[in-house]
C-alpha cells in the first residue's frame, strides 16, 4: 500500500461518514416542507427514523460480506450512492416513494461503519485505534451540522428537492474522493467470495453472540445508542416544556450538547489510547451519562442557565461521544481481517437501540407528563450496562 493512501484513509472515511450522516438527518431537517407536501403529521418524522435504522440494521449485517468480496472502498461508494438515491426519493411528494427513499437511506447507511472499520484497522497502529476511530466518528455530528446549516438555506431558495439534492451531491463528492484510494484499499478483496445472501445476514450476529466480551459490548451499545438518540431527539422539547425555555434558547442548548459530543469523541478516544484500558473509559461514560440524566430530570424550571448548559455539555460529551471508543474496542478484540464482521454484528444491536429507544422514552414521557422522568429512568439500563462491562472476562481476550 502506498504511504499516502494509508495517510488518506482517515480523512476519506471521515468525509464518507459525514456525507452518509447528513443524508440520514437532512429529511428530518426539511420535515416542515416535506410533511406539508406529503400531507402528513409530525409523527411521520419518527416513522422516517425508524425505517432508516431498520434498513441499517439489515444492511449492516451484509457489510462484512460486501467488504470481503468488493473491498471497503467500493462498499463505501455503493453505500453513498444508495443514500443519495434514497434522499432524492424522500423529496418526492409521494408517500410510497418517500418511504422507499427512507429504506434506501438506511440500506446505504448500514455498511458505512463496517467498511470504514476495515480500512482503519488496516491503516492504523493498534495503539492509536481509539483516537483514530473516534475522529472518524465525529463525522456523525459533523454531518448533522452540515444538514442543519445547508438544508434550511437551500429550502428557502429552491424547496425540498433542491435542498436534499445538495446532500446527494455531497454523497457524490464522497464517492469521487474515495475512488482515489480504491486501488490500494480494495487490493485485498476476495473476488471469488460468494455474493452476500441470506446466510450472511446472521453470520456477523452469530460471531458477536459467540464472543463473550463482544456480546456484552454489543448489548451495551444498544443502551448507549438509545440514550444518545433520546437526548438528541427530545432535548429541545424538554428544555421548552419542562424548563419553559424559548425555542431559540432550547436550540442553543441542543447545539451545546452536539458541540460537546464532537469534542467528547476525540477526548475519550485519546484517553482510551493513553490508558490502554477501553473498559474503564466505557464504564466511566456509562456512569457519567447516568448522573447527567438524573441531574437533568431533577433540574427544576427557573434553574440557572449556566448550570443547565454545564449538564448538557457533559451529557453531550458522553452520550454523543462514546461511539469511537466502542468501535475501536470492537476492532481491537478481533484479528484485523475480522474487524468488519465484528463491527457488523455489533451494529445490529446499536441500531436496534436507535429504533426502540425514542418510542419507549416517548411513552414514558407521555404517561408521566414530564420528559425529565424519561431521562431519569435511563439510569436503569445504564447501570446495567456499566455492571455488565465490569463483569466481562476481558483478560481472556487481551
Amino acid at each position: 500500500m502506498r504511504p499516502w493512501a494509508a495517510r488518506s484513509a482517515l480523512p476519506v472515511t471521515l468525509l464518507v461518514q459525514a456525507a452518509a450522516s447528513a443524508a440520514t438527518i437532512a429529511p428530518a431537517v426539511a420535515a416542515p416542507r416535506l410533511l406539508e407536501a406529503l400531507g402528513l403529521g409530525p409523527v411521520a418524522v419518527g416513522v422516517y427514523i425508524a425505517i432508516v435504522y431498520l434498513g441499517a440494521m439489515v444492511s449492516s449485517q451484509w457489510g462484512a460480506a460486501w467488504v470481503r468480496r468488493h473491498g471497503p472502498i467500493f462498499t463505501s461508494q455503493w453505500s453513498l450512492a444508495t443514500c443519495a438515491i434514497g434522499v432524492l426519493l424522500v423529496s418526492v411528494p409521494n408517500v410510497a416513494l418517500a418511504a422507499l427513499g427512507a429504506l434506501l437511506v438506511g440500506f446505504g447507511y448500514g455498511p458505512i461503519t463496517p467498511a470504514s472499520s476495515a480500512m482503519l484497522a488496516r491503516t492504523t497502529p493498534p495503539e492509536r485505534y481509539a483516537l483514530v476511530f473516534s475522529i472518524k466518528q465525529t463525522g456523525v455530528p459533523i454531518g448533522g451540522a452540515v444538514a442543519a446549516l445547508l438544508v434550511p438555506l437551500a429550502l428557502s431558495r429552491g424547496g425540498a428537492p433542491w435542498a436534499l439534492g445538495q446532500i446527494a451531491l455531497l454523497c457524490g463528492l464522497g464517492i469521487a474522493l474515495a475512488e482515489t484510494l480504491r486501488r490500494d484499499l480494495d487490493a485485498e478483496r476476495d473476488r471469488d467470495a460468494p455474493r452476500p445472501g441470506r446466510a450472511d445476514l446472521l453470520r456477523p450476529l452469530r460471531f458477536v453472540l459467540a464472543h463473550d466480551v463482544l456480546r456484552k459490548l454489543a448489548w451495551c451499545s444498544m443502551v448507549f445508542s438509545a440514550v444518545q438518540v433520546c437526548l438528541t431527539s427530545y432535548i429541545v422539547t424538554f428544555l421548552s416544556s419542562d424548563l419553559h425555555w424559548t425555542l431559540v434558547a432550547a436550540g442553543v442548548g441542543a447545539a451545546v450538547a452536539q458541540a460537546a459530543g464532537i469534542g467528547g469523541r476525540i477526548l475519550w478516544g485519546f484517553a482510551a489510547d493513553r490508558r490502554r484500558d477501553s473498559r474503564s473509559i466505557l464504564i466511566v461514560l456509562a456512569l457519567v451519562m447516568l448522573l447527567c440524566g438524573l441531574a437533568l430530570g431533577l433540574t427544576p424550571a427557573g434553574s440557572a442557565t449556566g448550570w443547565v448548559f454545564a449538564i448538557l455539555a457533559l451529557y453531550g460529551a458522553t452520550a454523543i461521544g462514546w461511539n469511537g471508543v466502542f468501535l475501536a474496542t470492537v476492532a481491537r478484540l478481533v484479528p484485523t481481517q475480522q474487524a468488519a464482521a465484528a463491527t457488523s454484528g455489533s451494529l445490529f444491536f446499536t441500531y436496534f437501540g436507535v429504533v426502540v429507544g425514542p418510542p419507549i422514552f416517548g411513552v414514558v414521557a407521555t404517561a408521566t407528563g414530564r420528559l425529565g422522568v424519561g431521562f431519569m429512568l435511563l439510569a436503569v439500563p445504564l447501570a446495567w450496562a456499566g455492571v455488565s462491562l465490569w463483569r466481562a472476562d476481558w483478560k481472556s481476550h487481551d
